[in-house]
């Protein structure tokens, strides 16, 4: 029976030194670090500060409607998210020179550039949250309806959807700025007339705190806009993002 004992525990220890003696190519570091293998693919998510959308909290941390849905989904397809801040007006740039993987920043599908649809420039997810676009002013601006507009100053984000609309009205002059905030900013400092915003940014500022003087114009809102991702044409990531869009909202 000792024998028998003996003869185990010298297998063991022969099986011990062999594992000891194999180099670590699948192990993790002597911190406990995850291997190349264990790595998750990542994917780039251009944005632009956005309230209520992506934006930071007061710890730094960036948040918003989607900065959250963008981590559920990729988190679901196996993809370590990147979040990086895009200059809006060059958004389809950085798609198409694969600087980003996509717009997932309240990105108004059925609209024009220029007068080139989105749809013939980026792949779009589906729909997933409607907006409109608004025209903020102050409460005693004089704007109430569209002929007041005539000659008016224009503050609106380049390459917007917002700047889009504000050449629909005349006599409209339009200057674009680099974010919908900033154009906030000049309504509220009187360097600008009215800005035109998407309608989820206007409500979280107009009446609040430092903007309490700005108001929402509502009979001069446009029809009905609908959000969606854009990726860059051909991209395999617009189906599999689908795919979790749609057993999200099951």
């Amino acid at each position: 029976m000792k024998k028998f004992i003996a003869m185990i525990l010298a297998v063991l220890m022969m099986a011990a030194c062999l594992a000891a003696c194999q180099p670590a190519t699948n192990a993790g570091s002597a911190t406990g670090g995850a291997t190349e293998e264990a790595k998750k693919p990542t994917v780039v998510v251009g944005y632009t500060i956005y309230e209520p959308m992506n934006y930071f909290d007061e710890n730094n941390n960036l948040i918003g409607y989607d900065t959250d849905l963008a981590k559920a989904v990729f988190e679901k397809l196996g993809y370590e998210v990147i979040f990086q801040e895009i200059d809006w007006a060059s958004k389809y740039t950085d798609l198409d020179s694969n600087t980003i993987d996509c717009v997932w920043n309240g990105f108004t599908c059925n609209t024009a550039d220029d007068g080139v649809l989105r749809s013939e420039k980026v792949d779009f997810s589906y729909n997933y949250m409607e907006n409109r676009q608004v025209i903020i002013a102050k409460k005693d601006s004089g704007i109430a309806a569209a002929a007041d507009l005539n000659g008016k100053l224009a503050a609106v984000e380049s390459g917007s959807a917002g700047e889009t609309y504000a050449k629909t009205f005349e006599g409209v002059n339009v200057k674009g700025f680099l974010k919908q905030t900033d154009c906030l900013m000049e309504v509220n400092a009187g360097t600008a007339d009215f800005a035109v915003l998407d309608a989820q940014l206007a409500k979280s500022y107009a009446g609040k705190g430092d903007y309490a003087n700005i108001v929402i114009i509502d009979a001069l809102s446009s029809e009905v806009e609908y959000y969606a991702i854009g990726f860059k044409k051909g991209s395999e990531l617009t189906a599999n993002v689908n795919a979790q869009l749609d057993a999200l909202a099951q």
